[in-house]
């Protein structure tokens, strides 16, 4: 009973103190305390009601308990992360969301792959990663290769249907002034409706980076060599070893967070004269 009085005490303090916060000045420090804040509260909020209701760490262990398991399990969770992260989710990433531009500059050039090609994508792009994977496992064994081509079909089409749209956005008299100086088609494209698309290629580029880890994840389920994430949490399952799940999911969105963020961060440098990131 005690940690649920606490529980309840934590969490009204911080909802007065997280309030006060986002109603405060926007400056940098105080934007980057309120989500910080407010994932510390959830934590402590679940580590309180787990432990004052007495659950089964079978059923959902506390957070102190996948702290622990964490620290133990240090160089297990990097062999995971490397092999599920840097070798299928990055190399898939790189691959498709490269073959996604090169494929929208060809079908900006030409009407009969916008019209055959982009309905065909939105088809692809429409089937179930569940039905994917098996697939490519079969089609490219099961270390990191099949993974990174169940990547590779899920990050290609919202890529290219961003950077298509982006490459239509840039205006008629922006183009028709291009012509009159007798730009080419290259120089135009690299000049003017290139730059002008980018925000679009981020948005693809940013969406592609939350897709890459979940597909990879996904696909180890249906093979793998004794590694991945993916691997680790349906080995998991079957001895009951919540603490390890969650460990490892942690380790999935810390490094999906952080992924998300640089590609953020180079949109920032990238498109710096856009308004969307002006201050």
């Amino acid at each position: 009973m005690s940690w649920l009085v606490f529980v309840l005490v934590f969490w009204l303090a911080t909802w007065v103190l997280n309030a006060r916060l986002a109603l405060a000045s926007g400056h940098r420090a105080v934007r980057l305390a309120v989500p910080l804040l407010f994932g510390i509260t959830l934590l402590v909020v679940w580590e309180g009601v787990v432990r004052g209701l007495a659950v089964s760490p079978i059923i959902l262990p506390p957070p102190s308990a996948v702290a622990v398991k964490f620290a133990a399990s240090l160089p297990q969770l990097w062999g995971d992360f490397v092999q599920t992260f840097v070798r299928g989710a990055l190399a898939g990433y790189v691959i498709g969301c490269g073959a996604a531009v090169l494929t929208a500059v060809a079908i900006d050039r030409s009407v009969f792959l916008q019209r055959g090609l982009l309905p065909v994508g939105n088809f692809v792009a429409a089937l179930p990663i569940v039905g994917i994977a098996p697939i490519m496992v079969m089609w490219f064994g099961f270390d990191w290769q099949s993974k990174a081509a169940v990547v590779v079909v899920m990050v290609f089409f919202p890529v290219l249907v961003n950077t298509v749209a982006g490459l239509a956005a840039s205006e008629a008299m922006q183009r028709d002034l291009m012509a009159t100086y007798a730009a080419s088609y290259r120089q135009s494209l690299v000049k003017l409706r290139l730059p002008a698309a980018m925000p679009f290629i981020f948005n693809g580029l940013k969406i592609a980076a939350t897709l890459a880890l979940i597909g990879a994840i996904v696909a180890e389920f249906f093979g793998s060599p004794t590694r991945g994430m993916g691997f680790r949490i349906n080995a998991e399952i079957g001895q009951l070893g919540l603490d390890m799940i969650w460990a490892t999911i942690a380790v999935a969105a810390l490094a999906g967070s952080a992924f998300y963020g640089l590609v953020a961060l180079i949109e920032r440098w990238v498109t710096f004269w856009h308004p969307s990131q002006r201050n």
